[in-house]
Order: structure tokens, then C-alpha cells, then sequence
């Protein structure tokens, strides 16, 4: 028996040999290392979703916060102009015509005598509207070709996926430009937003579809196929909402694209007729003025640049909170 306590012994030696000097370890007894409070997990708090975990994150990124409450702001002058502007766009007096500012106009007058102000206020209506509701149109499109593309496959995503590299082989602009043009007799504001969402589903058709196809092949898809749930309904109840982390992402920050896009058209000349009140219009009347008054084309240039800004920096802020890389970063 000691024989081969012995043995034991110099096997162990062999493979764990004594450690050389300030090698030695040491390991403090369990009573000397009690858990501490940093440490310990209130068990009686429901785990959180991931809608939660972003919303936390979202309250504490003062990037979020800026650029939600300028989009509030932008949003409450589009629906409710009156209540920050008194003065009629429309109304224009030619002798005031490039007039600085004064009492009741701080923006003073464009070159038709018209309030620079009263304008831009007015301005937002038009390219806010156009810019919500093509997002909406192009969520909705884009959506439901994605996902129908990822979740079903085979053929139908080959056929799905091959209409959407045609429109994506086009960009959104120059389709808009030359499709705008052959029917510039009777252009109107939705004739813009269906222009726009035409040529515009298509980069949200290819992130839903990757969204979906992901979403699908996860645990909570088979174990409710295997309870007896059909496609259809795991895809409307389990896959589409486990999908829309990288939808809103790109519906956020594509929102100030297509306000830059009507603006765009407005201002080569195939968007709004000169007869609404628009941002872009307003810039490409007053481009001529840039070295005697630039102060007009200022105004409507910067209210632009600034919706733009907070639509961009919500969704940045959007896609780094649903992100579950950047938040345990």
C-alpha cells in the first residue's frame, strides 16, 4: 500500500512538479471570500427583453436625446406651422423684396418680397410630410417583399431577389428625375412620395430578408413548428417581430434621405411646382442671391441640414442601442 502511495506520489510529480521559488500559489479559503454585493443577482426581477435593454440605453445617450427632441421639434412646427408663424408664405409684396430683417420678419424677405421665415416654417409641412410617409410606404413594401423572399425561399426568393437587383441597379435619384419628367404636367406632392418609394423599397427589402432569414432558423422557430404552429403564423408571430431591430434602424436613418431627395428634385426643377412652399424650392429660387443676399438661401439650407442631422443621429443611436455588441461593449 505505501508502494503505491509512493508511486502515486512521483506520477504526480511528473506531471505536476513542485513549483520553483515565487512560484507558489496560493488559494484564500471559501470563508475569506464571501460574495459581494456587486456580485449578487436579485432573483425576484423578471428578465429584461431586448426592447427594454435598448430603451435603457436609448435614456442614457445624449445623442438620442438631442436629436429626439429636434425631431419632436421639426415634427410639431410640420404638423402645427401656424402656431410659429403667423405670417402667410404666400403673401409677397414686391417692395419689400430682399429687405433685411425687422420687428415681425428676423429672417427679413426673400427676392418676391415673401417672409424668408414664414417660408421655412411652412417648408417644413411639405418635405417632413414627404419624408414620413415614403418611410412608411417603404417600410411597408420593402417589408413584406423581404420577408416573404427570406422566409419562403426556393423559387420565390430567386424571382423576389431578382426584381430587386433590377431596381437596385438604378439609383433612386436619377429614376426619380427621369420618371418625374415624363409626367411633369401634374406633379403633386403624392405623385413625389410614390416616385420616391418606387425606387426606394429596395434597400429594405435586402435587410429584411437577411433579418428573416436569420430569424428563422433560431430554437424558438422549431419548437414552435414542432408544437403544431403553421409557417404562416410563425412568421407573422414569432419571425417578423424578432426581425425589426434592423427595419427600424433603417427606416430612421433613411427618413432624412428622402427629405434630402425631395429636396433634391424641388431644386432641379422636377419636384413641387413653384406654387408649394418647400425647402428645396425655396433654395433653388434663392441660389442666384448666394453672393449679394446669401442670408436667403441660409435659412431654408440650414432647417434642412438640421432635420436631416436628427433623423441621422436618432438612428445611429438607435442601431448602436438594439446593437448587442456595442452595448456590452
Amino acid at each position: 500500500m505505501n508502494e503505491s502511495n509512493e508511486l502515486n506520489q512521483s506520477q504526480a510529480k511528473v506531471f505536476f512538479p513542485d513549483p520553483l521559488p515565487g512560484q507558489e500559489r496560493f488559494v484564500a479559503p471559501i470563508e475569506e471570500t464571501p460574495l459581494r454585493e456587486v456580485d449578487s443577482v436579485d432573483e425576484d426581477v423578471p428578465p429584461t427583453s431586448m426592447w427594454a435593454d435598448a430603451w435603457m440605453t436609448l435614456r442614457h445617450n445624449p445623442m438620442f436625446i438631442i436629436s429626439t427632441i429636434l425631431a419632436i421639434l421639426v415634427i410639431l412646427v410640420a404638423l402645427f406651422p401656424s402656431l410659429f408663424a403667423r405670417q402667410d408664405p404666400s403673401a409677397c409684396t414686391l417692395a419689400n423684396s430682399l429687405e433685411p430683417a425687422r420687428s415681425g420678419h428676423p429672417f427679413g424677405f426673400d427676392l418676391q418680397g415673401c417672409d424668408v421665415y414664414s417660408r421655412v416654417i411652412y417648408g417644413a409641412r411639405t418635405s417632413v410630410s414627404i419624408g414620413i410617409m415614403t418611410t412608411i410606404l417603404v417600410t411597408i413594401l420593402g417589408g413584406v417583399i423581404g420577408a416573404v423572399a427570406g422566409f419562403f425561399g426556393g423559387w420565390i426568393d430567386a424571382l423576389l431577389s431578382r426584381v430587386t437587383d433590377i431596381f437596385f441597379a438604378i439609383p433612386m435619384l436619377l429614376g426619380a428625375i427621369v420618371l418625374l419628367q415624363m409626367f411633369r404636367t401634374s406633379t403633386s406632392l403624392w405623385k413625389i412620395i410614390f416616385t420616391l418609394t418606387l425606387f426606394g423599397w429596395v434597400n429594405m427589402a435586402r435587410i429584411t430578408r437577411s433579418a428573416v432569414m436569420e430569424a428563422k432558423n433560431l430554437e424558438f422557430n422549431t419548437a414552435s413548428t414542432a408544437l403544431g404552429s403553421s409557417p404562416i403564423r410563425n412568421l407573422f408571430r414569432h419571425i417578423i417581430p424578432n426581425s425589426l431591430a434592423p427595419v427600424i434602424v433603417m427606416a430612421t436613418t433613411s427618413m432624412g434621405t428622402y427629405i434630402v431627395s425631395e429636396a433634391t428634385l424641388s431644386f432641379l426643377g422636377v419636384g413641387l411646382p413653384p406654387t408649394v412652399v418647400s425647402w428645396g424650392g425655396d433654395i433653388s429660387t434663392a441660389q442666384n442671391l448666394l453672393t449679394t443676399n446669401p442670408s436667403v438661401l441660409f435659412y431654408p439650407s440650414a432647417a434642412l441640414a438640421i432635420t436631416v442631422l436628427a433623423f441621422i443621429m436618432m438612428g445611429d443611436a438607435v442601431k448602436d442601442a438594439l446593437d448587442p455588441k456595442s452595448r456590452t461593449a
